[in-house]
């Protein structure tokens, strides 16, 4: 059994993440328009939106009310990005992190979504 404090610092590590990357897409938006498939509408909103979300989320796993919503919600914002992911692989440039860090970023991507599973009870 997992103990509380580990679990706690988890939650913690996961809500500094979400809501530095999130503050990111403010920071550095090009990197985040430069993987947005082109079948996305609005890609500038998008890079918004998602934004915002990561930092909502990130701060809402820190209240303890949200901790089990905003852990679904990161569960489901990864999912949610996963296209970019695949999409940034394919279309990589010389701009890109290397082949193997965009390949290996897809299974973390999997891990990830573990991860906040894991504080969604």
């Amino acid at each position: 059994m997992e103990s509380i404090e580990a679990k706690t610092i988890s939650l913690w590590v996961m809500a500094f993440a979400y809501t530095f990357a999130g503050i990111l897409h403010f920071v550095i938006p090009k990197f985040y328009l430069r993987i947005m498939p082109p079948w996305i509408p609005y890609h500038k909103l998008m890079v918004q939106l998602s934004g915002v979300a990561e930092i909502v989320l990130g701060l809402g796993l820190l209240y303890q009310p949200l901790k089990i919503y905003a852990a679904w919600g990161v569960v489901l914002l990864l999912i949610a990005i996963f296209p970019a992911n695949i999409y940034h692989f394919q279309s990589r440039t010389r701009k890109d992190p290397p082949t193997w860090a965009l390949i290996l970023r897809l299974p973390i991507q999997i891990l990830l979504i573990w991860w906040a599973w894991t504080h969604t009870y």
